[in-house]
């Protein structure tokens, strides 16, 4: 009645069952910046900017890095903000790289003297799946705090 679900017609869904990405933030507290890498399951990636920009997305080809860079970067500056103590931070992307199966962006923000309250907002492929979690590892000053953003909520705030 059902029949079966061919692995080729399951696309990526089929690959993994969890639909997550994990963010390391670390507080520079020399250089004043906070220092962003973000890992993204390549597949999931290349689904959403595929289908964001009408391409076809290939992370891994050393041939399209400088296409897919200003896709990435595209995509993260909408998709993810941070700001410290209600001031917007501005980020520079600084690239990606392929890490097994994922992708790790990286990401720094202006200089900035100090945080006490870092707000995190972050859309990052929900625009794709309606059960994406999102999660947070903020180091500063030697502290570790962890946090998550689970759809449909977009923000977080940690106390330093």
């Amino acid at each position: 009645m059902f029949g079966t679900l061919k692995p080729e017609a399951a696309g990526s869904r089929g690959k993994h069952p969890l639909h997550l990405s994990s963010t390391e933030l670390n507080y520079n507290l020399k250089e004043g910046t906070l220092e962003v890498s973000c890992r993204i399951f390549t597949d999931d990636f290349e689904d959403i900017l595929s289908k964001k920009y009408k391409v076809k997305a290939d992370l891994s080809s050393a041939a399209k890095h400088k296409e897919m860079d200003q896709l990435i970067s595209k995509y993260i500056a909408a998709h993810l903000q941070f700001a410290a103590d209600g001031k917007p931070l501005s980020l520079n992307y600084l690239g990606f790289e392929n890490d097994n199966e994922a992708i790790v962006v990286y990401l720094e923000s202006s200089k900035v003297k100090s945080i006490v309250k870092l707000e995190t907002s972050s859309t990052i492929l929900y625009d794709l799946f309606d059960d994406q979690t999102n999660i947070f590892h903020l180091t500063s000053k030697g502290n570790r705090k962890s946090f998550k953003l689970t759809y449909p909520d977009k923000k977080s705030v940690a106390t330093l």
